[in-house]
């Protein structure tokens, strides 16, 4: 693929293709987008190549680098991010390319990645993602982002496709990063609640689908407990939008952060060891991460 011009379509790369990338890859498409993509298995490249006729296949990072100006990535943490974007690879990647990496990662690994970059002359934005998976095709996802000006504008196009509001939190990569980490403390505590709520009202023998509604209908109305209280309710943990493993993945990045900013998380050990129990459980460890909720129903004395 050739860079974008004035007149023809717009073009990136994407990295990645897991179930939030396959689906982010999705909605570029249908935004108008021509998408290169590269996965480690090359079968759910090859998939999405087939259904779209605007997705095309790189062979390696390095290539989809040299193809187009800006490179998105969608992986699963620290480790797999730190060891694809090294610096042996951007050594050899074009001027004037932007990498913009959705991945919820640690504020220190946001900024060793955005230090890596700016040595090979590469930009870098942080864009982690709100959202579940299963909405990523929808445009639903709400983007974060943050890093130096020129990388934020000239990825800027490319994010608002992305979802229905990007938020531009500054030149720093690593603010992004904390913004992310944040916002699913609050899902996980939030699931928590919900699981002790809907403990509480099964053991006084009331309808958990119905005390779900009485509950989202006007004190908790946000999406957070609109799109999880029915699933914790009716105990429907599959399709699985986000895994048990990467729950208690983001709560450990969560008490990281907390401790190198010297902030006190007095509820996060609890949630922590409710994680460590409902991965301990083979059925519960391959369900949907609001199936930690079936910890606390199965305590119920």
């Amino acid at each position: 693929m050739d860079q974008q011009s004035s007149t023809a379509a717009p073009a990136v790369a994407f990295i990645g293709l897991g179930a939030m990338g396959r689906g982010m890859a999705s909605r570029l498409v249908d935004q108008g987008y021509r998408v290169l993509v590269w996965n480690r298995s090359a079968e759910s490249a090859e998939q999405l190549a087939t259904e779209h006729p605007s997705v095309e296949r790189a062979e390696s990072v390095a290539q989809a680098f040299a193809a187009q100006s800006i490179v998105h990535s969608m992986l699963s943490d620290d480790p797999v991010v730190l060891e694809l974007f090294s610096d042996e690879l951007l050594a050899g990647v074009p001027a004037g390319r932007v990498h913009v990496n959705h991945a919820t990662i640690s504020p220190a690994a946001a900024a060793e990645l955005a230090e890596r970059h700016a040595r090979h002359g590469v930009g870098y934005v942080s864009a982690p993602v709100l959202g579940r998976s299963t909405v990523a095709h929808t445009g639903a996802l709400l983007v974060v982002a943050s890093g130096d000006a020129g990388s934020l504008a000239a990825a800027t196009p490319s994010m608002q496709a992305l979802g229905s509001r990007l938020w531009n939190l500054g030149d720093d990569p690593r603010l992004a990063a904390v913004v992310k980490i944040a916002v699913n403390y609050s899902i996980l505590n939030a699931l928590q609640s919900i699981a002790e709520s809907v403990t509480l009202v099964e053991a006084g023998g009331i309808d958990p689908t119905t005390f779900i509604e009485i509950l989202t209908h006007t004190a908790f109305s946000g999406s957070a407990h609109k799109g999880y209280g029915p699933i914790i309710a009716e105990k429907r943990y599959q399709p699985v939008g986000f895994t048990m493993a990467l729950g208690l993945k983001d709560l450990t990045l969560v008490e990281d952060a907390a401790a190198e900013l010297g902030v006190a998380l007095p509820v996060a050990p609890v949630l922590h060891e409710l994680f460590a129990a409902a991965l301990a459980d083979p059925e519960l460890a391959q369900l949907d991460w609001s199936a930690v909720a079936e910890v606390t129903r199965r305590r119920r004395g």
